[in-house]
């Protein structure tokens, strides 16, 4: 089992570093570049979801990344300790040629997988993908 752990804030400007941080270690685990750009993509969403809406635009708050390899499954969990809403609960099908509201979206089309979890000082989101050669896309 490989394990990565990053803390940092939500901070934008730190959003690339983790990215990559992230991006290499699905590399090594054997993700081919299709689906190291996808989970990179929506760890991108994920984080500037949490600084935009958890945290309400707070570039200061804390936030943790921890990816792991099970077999062939990547499970990344993000924790903050913002404001502890479900974006689920609440979530409209966003207009395509406005900005913003995709981050949901591009989540479940892209991971097998996505929950969030709330925590009495935050919330949680736990995401998982598996590592296949000739991935499709999921339908919505």
């Amino acid at each position: 089992m490989r394990h990565l752990r990053l803390q940092t804030t939500s901070d934008p400007a730190l959003l690339a570093p983790v990215r990559r941080a992230l991006e290499g270690f699905c590399a090594s685990a054997g993700f081919d570049d299709r689906g190291v750009g996808e989970i990179g993509l929506c760890l991108n969403e994920a984080m500037a979801n949490i600084t935009r809406h958890a945290y309400a635009g707070a570039i200061d708050r804390p936030v943790v990344l921890e990816a792991q390899f099970i077999d062939d499954e990547l499970l990344l969990t993000l924790r903050d300790w913002g404001n502890g809403r479900d974006p689920s609960l609440n979530f409209k099908p966003a207009d395509p040629l406005t900005p913003g509201g995709l981050g949901l979206v591009c989540l479940r089309k892209l991971m097998d997988d996505v929950t969030f979890v709330p925590q009495p000082d935050g919330m949680l989101l736990v995401m998982k993908r598996k590592r296949t050669e000739h991935r499709t896309t999921k339908e919505a």
